[in-house]
C-alpha cells in the first residue's frame, strides 16, 4: 500500500531514509529549511552537502515551506537535531490537516528539561492531531543505507499497531525493522550511545588500540543501562540493536561524527574549533550534559560520561581525563546482570 510521508530533516539520515520511503512505492516528501538544498534535490536529484556522489530518486519532492510539506499525510517523521524538535513540533501541529502517525529517527536528550524526544512530541503534538507515536532507531550510517548495505534498525511504540505499521513501512530486502515496546530503553540508548562515541573516539586519538575500546565501550553500555533502567527501560533492550548495536557502529566507524568529533579532542584540537569544521551536529556533546544532570538527578554513576563533561565543558586535559578514569576506586563487573535479573 503506497501512503504519504513528510520527512522533517533533510540532512543525511534523513536523505537516505526518504530513499528507503520512495524505493518502497510511498509519496514522499523532504522538508528542509534551505532553499538551495530544496532546489537541488528538485532539479538535479541529489544532496551533495550530506550524501555526496548518490542520486535520490526522481519521486521524492523537496519542500521549504513546511505546510506544504505535511499536507495530506500519513505518516511524519522527524529527522532534526533534538534542539529543534520542540519548536519545529509547535509550528507543524499548526499546519496539519490529517492524524498522522509520529515517528522520529533523531537522537538526543532535550537541554534543561532532559526529556526524550518522544515526550516533547506528546507535549506538542495533542492527541486530536496525530495517532500514535514510535522511535526508529539502531546501528544504522546513512552512507551505507544509502548503498544498500544490509542494515537492521528497531521501531518502538507503546502501540503495537503502531510499530507494526513503521515496520512495513520501511522494511525491505536491505533494511529490516524489528519492533519493540520499550520506547523508553530505545531512546536512552540511541542518546546516550553517543556520549561512549566521543569517548571512543578520543581514545583513538590518543593512540590507545583495540584494548582500549572494547574498555570504553563495555564500560559505556554498564552506564547506558544504569541510567536507562533508572529511568523505566527495559534493561534486555541495551543488549540488542538500539543498545550494543547502535554502540557498536558508532564507536567504530569513521562514517559516526561523533566518533570523529572525539578522535580530533583526542588528538588536540579545541572543542569550538572541531563543532566548527563537522559541518553537522554533533548531538553526543549536548547529550552529554544532559546525561550528566540526569544522572546526578537520579543518583546514577556515570563515570565515563562526567569524565567526557569535563573535557567538553570544564576544559579538561584528554590525557590527564584518560588517565584518573583508570586510576579510580576498584569496582565489580556484574551490575549489570543485576539489572536483567
Amino acid at each position: 500500500m503506497k501512503y504519504r510521508v513528510a520527512v522533517l530533516g533533510a540532512g543525511s539520515w534523513g536523505t537516505a531514509l526518504a530513499q528507503v520511503l520512495a524505493e518502497n512505492g510511498h509519496d514522499v516528501r523532504l522538508w528542509g529549511h534551505r532553499q538551495s538544498q530544496i532546489d537541488e534535490i528538485n532539479q538535479q536529484h541529489t544532496n551533495q552537502k550530506y550524501l555526496p556522489d548518490y542520486h535520490l530518486s526522481m519521486s521524492i519532492r523537496g519542500f521549504s515551506e513546511l505546510e506544504q510539506a505535511v499536507q495530506d499525510i500519513d505518516a511524519l517523521l522527524f529527522v532534526i537535531p533534538t534542539r529543534a524538535i520542540r519548536s519545529v513540533a509547535q509550528e507543524v501541529v499548526t499546519k496539519l490537516n490529517t492524524k498522522p502517525v509520529i515517528i522520529h529517527a533523531s537522537k538526543g536528550l532535550e537541554q534543561e528539561t532532559h526529556k526524550r524526544i518522544s515526550e516533547i512530541l506528546l507535549e506538542e503534538i495533542p492527541s486530536d492531531k496525530r495517532q500514535s507515536i514510535a522511535v526508529l532507531s539502531g546501528p544504522s550510517h546513512a552512507e551505507e543505507v544509502a548503498n544498500h548495505d544490509i542494515t537492521t534498525i528497531t521501531a518502538a511504540s507503546t502501540d503495537q499497531k503502531t510499530a507494526s505499521f513503521v515496520q512495513k513501512l520501511f522494511m525491505n530486502h536491505y533494511f529490516r525493522i524489528y519492533t519493540n515496546p520499550d520506547v523508553i530503553g530505545v531512546e536512552m540508548g540511541a542518546a546516550l550511545k553517543n556520549i561512549i562515541a566521543l569517548g571512543a573516539g578520543a581514545i583513538h586519538g590518543l593512540g590507545f588500540g583495540d584494548n582500549a575500546k572494547a574498555a570504553i565501550m563495555t564500560r559505556g553500555l554498564a552506564e547506558i543501562s544504569r541510567l536507562g533502567v533508572a529511568m523505566g527501560a527495559n534493561p534486555l533492550t541495551f543488549i540488542g540493536l538500539s543498545g550494543v548495536g547502535d554502540l557498536i557502529v558508532t564507536c567504530t566507524s569513521i562514517h559516526s561524527r561523533n566518533w570523529r568529533a572525539g578522535n580530533l579532542l583526542g588528538k588536540g584540537h579545541e572543542l569550538s574549533e572541531v563543532l566548527e569544521n563537522m559541518g553537522m551536529v554533533v548531538e553526543g556533546v549536548h547529550t552529554t550534559k544532559a546525561a550528566k544532570e540526569l544522572a546526578q538527578q537520579v543518583g546514577v554513576d556515570m563515570p565515563i560520561t562526567q569524565t567526557i563533561y569535563e573535557v567538553l565543558y570544564e576544559n579538561k586535559n584528554v590525557q590527564i581525563a584518560a588517565r584518573e578514569i583508570m586510576l579510580r576506586d576498584g569496582k565489580k563487573e556484574n551490575e549489570f546482570s543485576r539489572l536483567i535479573f
